[in-house]
């Protein structure tokens, strides 16, 4: 039930939290399935965010698409070229009816009937004019996600928003090939969400109330249906501890793991009959006795993160990740030596009561581990002169629950990448070129720089016209043999066919390409904008001819 005249209801209070509760089960319903993958936090980040694309062509309007779709609070569309029939076979955000008007408009326009909740506008000028004269114009933005340009306007824009604190995607598709590139000063990553991990189950050092619940299961006089729905993580301890008093220390070798499993199965009771009742919370136990002998470890990125930390709080705009990565380090250090309990359980066979008893026990240490976390920061805030209240303990919990596989990326400018590119020996790239699976990818990476040196020489893109093809094949090869040269880099016997291909597309976008570097940016545009996954790092190259891509990091 909603109200269209809430001043008209007699309790408008009511009135108001019923209509605002409609909206938000309207808006649930419309962004179910994403929910599910990135939770509501998630959502309220990416309907908060403030995007600015610029290029309006097939590569842009499918990456913002995707982003309207996902419910982006707003957009700029950026782009002073007009609809040409060129567009009509590659651009479905334009249409017949559209030739000679505003590509940014008929972008802008047509975008708008994809969400009606995300509000949008369209600036009819070329990206580059806007760059050189109005730098400010990027700052209120989350993210700029920049289609199309060449390296000078890249490295330009790189500055102006590194200088604003904004991200910055730049995507390019050229034919049959394409790249994608992030750019911003740090990204942190909580939500990493990994996948196949190690449950943090504490078996091999269980906690005393872990080892208490265990202890209170006296196994031998449980009734036969709650004998088979122990949960396993209770039987493990109990088997830890016998084989413990009889060995002296759990198995190191794989013979005596062996052995161990063979003692945990001869534990099940057996029938009157004489075989034995296996049951399903023995199979879990046998198939997860791995976590015995397998200590719950910081990774090497972590602790490296934990060391690097005190350096972090000496600088004057210190990030919450660093705050709470010293805050880690000293709860690691005061505690005994493992990082926060997760607090989560994996299924297992159980009657409800048990496992919701267990699940229980893991919760409260991981609340009492939150706590301990929260006593650090707020002393490490104290120490920086900051409110206490700044980071909020929802956030610490979400921290805790992560602690384990937290990211931290610095990313390089796009001119050090450059730079890195054409006046350094480049040994890792020489490896990319030598090695069968990356060399042609390699090769396009340096072709994709050929191509803007190419553009800055003569003003257009080689194979732009027509009737100059077979120079322009020429003037690129010796373009991309001085490319290779000035880095040090071998010629490659594949170049010939690209430079062909490269030089035959003429800059044009595909639209199959388009849409899959459309979509690679709204991704990684999802990821920067809910800090969840891990984004991309170096540049990601597009090979559609066989259907391959290679990330390159220099």
């Amino acid at each position: 039930l909603t109200f269209a005249f809430l001043s008209d209801h007699p309790f408008p209070a009511m009135a108001a939290a019923l209509h605002a509760d409609a909206a938000e089960e309207q808006k649930t319903k419309r962004y179910d399935r994403q929910i599910r993958i990135w939770g509501k936090s998630g959502q309220e980040k990416l309907e908060k965010a403030k995007v600015c694309l610029l290029g309006a062509g097939p590569t842009g309007s499918e990456a913002l698409k995707n982003l309207v779709l996902g419910g982006v609070a707003s957009y700029v569309v950026v782009d002073g070229k007009k609809v040409d029939v060129r567009d009509l076979g590659n651009n479905f955000m334009v249409d017949k009816e559209s030739l000679g008007e505003s590509r940014a408009e008929c972008c802008s326009r047509l975008l708008k009937e994809f969400n009606e909740s995300v509000s949008g506008r369209y600036i009819a000028e070329h990206p580059e004019q806007l760059v050189d004269r109005e730098p400010d114009f990027f700052k209120d933005f989350t993210l700029v996600i920049a289609t199309q340009l060449t390296e000078p306007y890249q490295i330009k824009l790189d500055h102006i928003c590194r200088r604003f604190g904004v991200k910055a995607i730049f995507g390019r598709s050229y034919g049959l090939f394409g790249l994608v590139r992030i750019s911003t000063r740090e990204h942190s990553v909580i939500e990493t969400k990994p996948e196949n991990v190690l449950q943090d189950l504490r078996v091999r050092n269980p906690w005393p109330e872990l080892s208490g619940y265990a202890k209170s299961f006296d196994l031998e006089s449980l009734d036969n249906m709650t004998y088979k729905h122990v949960p396993y993580v209770v039987l493990l301890l109990k088997a830890a501890e016998l084989w413990r008093s009889k060995h002296g220390s759990l198995p190191t070798d794989r013979q005596a793991q062996r052995s161990f499993k063979q003692f945990l199965r001869e534990l099940q009771r057996s029938s009157k009959e004489g075989f034995v009742d296996e049951g399903e919370n023995f199979k879990e136990a046998v198939d997860n006795a791995h976590y015995l002998w397998s200590p719950q470890s910081i990774s090497s990125e972590v602790s490296m993160y934990l060391d690097r930390a005190s350096e972090y709080l000496e600088s004057d705009d210190v990030s919450d990740f660093w705050i709470l990565a010293e805050a880690l380090k000293r709860f690691v250090q005061e505690g005994d030596g493992n990082l926060p309990l997760s607090g989560s359980i994996p299924d297992m066979t159980a009657t409800t009561d048990l496992y919701l008893d267990l699940k229980r026990l893991y919760e409260k240490k991981a609340e009492s581990d939150v706590a301990k976390m929260a006593a650090h920061v707020r002393e490490i805030l104290t120490d920086l002169r900051r409110d206490q209240s700044e980071i909020g303990i929802e956030y610490i919990r979400l921290f805790c629950k992560n602690s384990s596989h937290v990211k931290h990326l610095k990313y390089n400018t796009v001119e050090e990448e450059y730079k890195c590119f054409s006046s350094s020996k480049s040994s890792y790239l020489q490896s990319l070129l030598f090695s069968e699976d990356t060399a042609e990818n390699a090769f396009l990476y340096t072709l994709f720089h050929a191509g803007d040196k190419f553009h800055a020489t003569h003003g257009h893109f080689p194979g732009y016209y027509e009737e100059g093809i077979q120079e322009d094949i020429g003037r690129l090869k010796t373009i991309v043999n001085a490319t290779l040269s000035e880095a040090g880099l071998p010629s490659v016997p594949i170049s010939e066919e690209y430079i062909h291909e490269l030089c035959r597309c003429g800059a044009g976008e595909i639209h199959t390409v388009a849409a899959v570097i459309g979509g690679i940016l709204a991704e990684e545009a999802i990821k920067l904008l809910t800090h969840q996954f891990v984004p991309l790092k170096g540049t990601l190259v597009y090979n559609a001819i066989r259907s391959t891509s290679t990330a390159i990091c220099i």
